[in-house]
């Protein structure tokens, strides 16, 4: 019987196709509408399809279908192609009885949830080829429910998942390894898919885990997957894939609870983000997840290079923008432990960044006025700072000198810190007056403090004394305790004549500097009594 080819398909431009229309029509039913409404009498018709899912391939495979009346074996192999091309050929059309195509692949689809797990990655990775056409979503997202379910269920695989069907994709599963230890690994109750999954694209990835998430999974297990798939990807692939990998990766991590999200792996991909540049929204969402666990970091993570072509050394606005991020939630959010480890911290970067000479006066005193003054105890650390930052940056006027003291706490300055800088001539006399206010204040707190222990001792008030039921005095009437107090009376009174001796030295020392810096003025003006 002769074959009559009366219709010419042109396949996404890859493949051209000889068929018989009144063998292909009948089943699609995109075709019989393109038929009932063409005119004339024209033996040969030529149809083009530009976005035909699966191609010419897929296409040889529907027609294969429609040649042996309608009958095909539907597998996990095929089912993708032959859904997504039903679809989009109208295949719902029966003949002779027949079930028609579209039918079939959809009965085939909702037993996915019995299939092996290589079956379904096969259909998965199929799906994902086929992701530019829209027809090819309904078995997408099929497949994916059932790869996630099962990855909720099963929580080891029992046999390993590769094995319990033949590997007829080309698809590299997780236990194809001869070591013992990278099977217990690969194959561990949590982790055992992350290898399976590196088959995935990003978009597929994305749809992954957002369909995770709502299912509840356990989140430092999907971040973990995550930081494992952004390092293997990795590895090969052009920079602009390496980006895509790096964003896809951020943006997913961003929608967990970032608790349970690596911090150490957090930094790990700040690092391979930087040479990328990554889109800014991604690399924002990386700073505000990195700078909410700030009290986790070290120095060492944070002595990030300048980018290329910044003079300074390291990179103080990406920390500063780290600890805008700690304190987004304001300091109510933060707890103090938190806040004065940031602050240590901090103290260590601001020494280390302090001797770069092109290191700007607004970036060194946004690093030291960043954190609130509750969160040092003491400021003798950045004023250590603040001098080899002045040393080094001899050339700033008094004005900017003063500007960058201003981030100076001097109540919270010992009082070595403090006789160091009434003899620093590198910082501004003002400076040095506020640091000797500081002590004198300091100094009659603890006069009124030694007072009134001197007062207590030499006239306790009533009732200090207590009669026990048995007719006792209180042992805090006893000569021990009384030697104590006195003791520890003149421990203070001693401490107060040491203040008085340095106070009066760093005053005799401002006195002579005051001068030394006033002597080219006409009417120089006379210290403060600050001793008195």
């Amino acid at each position: 019987m002769a074959v009559c080819c009366d219709l010419e398909v042109d396949v996404n431009g890859e493949e051209t196709f000889m068929v018989d229309k009144k063998v292909i029509a009948p089943y699609c039913g995109r075709l019989s509408k393109l038929f009932g409404k063409s005119t004339g009498s024209a033996r040969n018709l030529k149809v083009i399809f530009n976005d035909f899912p699966g191609g010419a391939e897929n296409f040889e495979l529907l027609s294969r279908f429609c040649y042996n009346n309608g009958r095909i074996d539907v597998t996990p192999s095929n089912i993708s192609f032959l859904h997504s091309g039903s679809l989009f050929m109208e295949m719902n059309s029966s003949v002779s009885g027949t079930p028609n195509l579209l039918e079939e692949t959809e009965k085939s689809l909702k037993g996915m949830n019995f299939w092996a797990w290589s079956e379904l990655l096969i259909t998965i990775k199929q799906c994902q080829d086929l992701l530019p056409f829209p027809s090819s979503s309904g078995s997408l997202e099929k497949c994916v429910d059932s790869l996630i379910g099962r990855m909720v269920t099963s929580s080891e695989p029992s046999p390993c998942p590769s094995t319990s069907s033949p590997d007829s994709s080309g698809v590299r599963f997780s236990c194809d390894t001869g070591s013992t230890e990278s099977l217990k690994n690969s194959c561990s109750r949590a982790t055992w898919w992350f290898e399976d999954l590196l088959v995935l694209s990003t978009n597929l990835v994305e749809m992954v885990i957002k369909s995770m998430v709502l299912r509840k999974f356990d989140h430092s297990i999907i971040s973990r997957f995550l930081f494992y798939y952004q390092k293997s990807k990795c590895y090969t692939g052009t920079p602009d894939e390496k980006r895509n990998v790096v964003e896809t990766v951020i943006d997913m991590l961003y929608i967990l609870d970032w608790n349970s999200v690596s911090f150490k792996s957090l930094f790990g991909i700040l690092r391979v983000s930087l040479n990328l540049n990554i889109r800014k929204c991604s690399r924002t969402k990386l700073e505000c997840m990195i700078g909410s666990q700030m009290d986790q970091a070290t120095l060492d993570n944070m002595l990030i290079p300048s980018p290329y072509g910044m003079n300074y050394l390291y990179n103080v606005n990406l920390v500063l923008r780290f600890l805008k991020a700690f304190l987004h939630g304001g300091i109510s959010q933060t707890s103090p432990t938190q806040l004065r480890k940031v602050a240590s911290l901090m103290d260590l970067y601001i020494a280390e960044v302090a001797p770069d000479p092109c290191l700007k006066a607004s970036k060194f005193l946004a690093l030291t006025m960043a954190l609130p003054d509750s969160a040092r105890d003491s400021y003798d650390r950045i004023y250590r700072a603040t001098d080899m930052y002045l040393q080094v940056h001899a050339g700033l006027s008094e004005e900017e000198k003063m500007k960058i003291c201003c981030a100076l706490n001097y109540e919270k300055l010992s009082s070595e810190a403090c006789t160091h800088l009434s003899q620093n001539r590198k910082f501004p006399s003002k400076s040095a007056v506020q640091a000797l206010m500081s002590q004198q204040i300091k100094l009659k707190s603890l006069v009124k403090a030694t007072n009134k222990t001197k007062s207590y001792i030499d006239s306790p008030p009533s009732g200090v004394i207590e009669i026990g039921r048995k007719g006792k005095k209180n042992e805090s009437d006893s000569p021990t305790n009384n030697e104590k107090l006195r003791a520890h009376l003149q421990g203070m009174q001693w401490r107060v004549t040491e203040l008085e001796k340095i106070c009066l030295k760093m005053q005799t020392q401002m006195t002579k500097i005051m001068k030394s810096r006033v002597s080219g003025h006409s009417t120089p003006r006379s210290l403060p009594k600050l001793c008195s």
